[in-house]
């Protein structure tokens, strides 16, 4: 999920808010292979709710009885590609349609994803189909992003054309999720308020948990002011998306699969609820791709609800798919060393 920021040295605000905004517009790490993989929940798929531990069938005959499927992932972890593509797959070789919705593209993506899952139509020489896929790159602004991530997400995109299926975008634009960011969505101008959907769905309850998350995961920092408009973006982001998701639900002949961070999915806050709230009666499961703790863990440390005031009592999902980390380094560690030579007096 996202995170928190409070009063430090001036000094150190620039590089702290560039290093929060990287963070909440889901730009990744680079990948680092896993050092300890010896942890015997590694590979489990747990139902959430009762413990119990079940097999890929089992797992499916239960995602399958839903309108919406959540495959929820940290996003620079190969495996939850990979899980992720198998049950795609696995759902269209069982003879449905699924329609794709991704976190990471935005709503005004869609056409160019749609365009390209149409170019699986025509038989196109090699060097053609790199082509469309460096054009593809360009247009949805992936550049920037490392070969790896690309590479990700466009394997799920080349799944989508090569079985034809529905691929669309489901977030804000890049550009106008900085702006809230710097701005907040009181100081956005009114034609940019125009472009955002809001549920009106919050509570103060609410916004002080996900402020308190926010905290934790930028490593304790927290300055009010930052923590109100990453709070704004977050929100914006998942009025918008679940919007997306009930849209893409009416003209999908099979489950909408959702393809999207934990941090807009755990314990049925973010999208899941609002998606709920626009349309109660669309049926809707969230099977959690986590990695095992740094040190192995019961799995009712993995289950555990959140007590939440005004709230069910909720675990992080439906299902739980534990996979090998990407890192154990503390991200937290790297961050106070960089801090710290920040602060040192320059010879």
């Amino acid at each position: 999920m996202i995170s928190d920021f409070s009063p430090m040295i001036r000094f150190f605000w620039i590089p702290a808010a560039c290093c929060l905004i990287f963070l909440l517009q889901s730009c990744a790490t680079a990948v680092k292979k896993p050092v300890r993989p010896d942890d015997p929940l590694t590979g489990k798929i747990l139902d959430a709710r009762t413990g119990e531990v079940l097999p890929f069938s089992r797992l499916m005959a239960d995602l399958m009885v839903h309108d919406v499927i959540y495959l929820s992932e940290k996003h620079d972890n190969p495996m939850h590609h990979a899980i992720q593509y198998r049950i795609i797959q696995h759902i269209v070789d069982t003879g449905h349609t699924p329609a794709l919705g991704f976190e990471f593209f935005a709503v005004h993506d869609t056409p160019l994803l749609l365009s390209f899952v149409d170019s699986g139509s025509h038989d196109h020489p090699e060097k053609a189909n790199a082509m469309i896929e460096t054009d593809l790159r360009r247009q949805l602004n992936w550049d920037q992003q490392s070969d790896q991530m690309w590479q990700y997400y466009f394997g799920l995109l080349k799944q989508a054309r090569d079985n034809t299926l529905t691929a669309a975008g489901l977030d804000l634009s890049g550009p106008l999720k900085r702006r809230i960011t710097r701005k907040s969505l009181a100081g956005i101008t009114a034609f940019e308020k125009e472009q955002i959907f809001s549920t009106g769905f919050d509570n103060p309850v609410y916004a002080r948990h996900m402020k308190a998350v926010f905290t934790s995961v930028h490593c304790g920092m927290g300055n009010e002011d930052m923590l109100d408009r990453l709070y704004d973006t977050w929100t914006a982001r998942n009025d918008t998306m679940a919007r997306s998701i009930t849209r893409l639900a009416e003209e999908a002949t099979g489950p909408v699969v959702v393809v999207m961070g934990n941090g807009h999915t755990e314990y049925g806050l973010g999208v899941v609820d609002r998606v709920k709230f626009l349309a109660p009666a669309l049926s809707q499961v969230n099977l959690a791709l986590t990695e095992v703790r740094p040190e192995p863990s019961d799995i009712d440390n993995y289950t555990a609800p959140l007590n939440l005031e005004g709230f069910a009592p909720l675990p992080p999902a439906d299902y739980i798919w534990l996979t090998p980390r990407v890192s154990y380094e503390d991200p937290c560690q790297a961050f106070k060393k960089a801090l710290q030579k920040m602060k040192s007096p320059k010879d």
